[in-house]
């Protein structure tokens, strides 16, 4: 799993409306709360994406951007934005690539780990979180990348 001080790799993954988005874009925009979740409508993932879409406003104004990466299809990551009024894009890893290359796929290459990292605009990790089922632990790892900004 890539640790803080490592250098992010880059990538171009479809979002939830079939358009492509690079790492390298994105940083474009300042840093960025990248994390990856499980699937799209389990409990677990559902409150963790209303937390950070509750908490979106605040992101907006330290600067930063958020994305949520997993490996269900664009088409469901739609349903799942839409229903919950997610105003940040969620990013399909068909492939897994990427989930692969950030180390966060799960117990024996199957699943993905609950895990959040901050991008720094020349793609090092400032810091990450990783926790399975504790949500509490990413949105306190959020609040704490966001003050430090502010």
């Amino acid at each position: 799993m890539l640790n803080q001080g490592d250098k992010a790799p880059d990538f171009v993954l479809d979002d939830d409306e079939g358009n492509e988005v690079s790492l390298e874009g994105l940083l474009a925009g300042g840093p960025l709360i990248l994390y990856f979740y499980p699937a799209d409508f389990t409990p677990i993932c559902t409150a963790e994406a209303c937390s950070i879409r509750d908490m979106h406003p605040r992101i907006l104004s330290a600067n930063y951007q958020v994305v949520g990466i997993s490996p269900q299809s664009s088409q469901s990551h739609e349903r799942f934005r839409k229903r919950h009024d997610l105003p940040f894009p969620l990013l399909y890893d068909r492939d897994r690539r990427v989930i692969n290359a950030f180390g966060v796929s799960g117990f024996l290459g199957m699943g993905v780990r609950r895990a959040t990292f901050v991008i720094d605009p020349d793609r090092t990790i400032r810091a990450r979180v990783v926790s399975d089922l504790f949500v509490g632990s990413h949105v306190e790892f959020i609040e704490q990348a966001i003050a430090k900004s502010a």
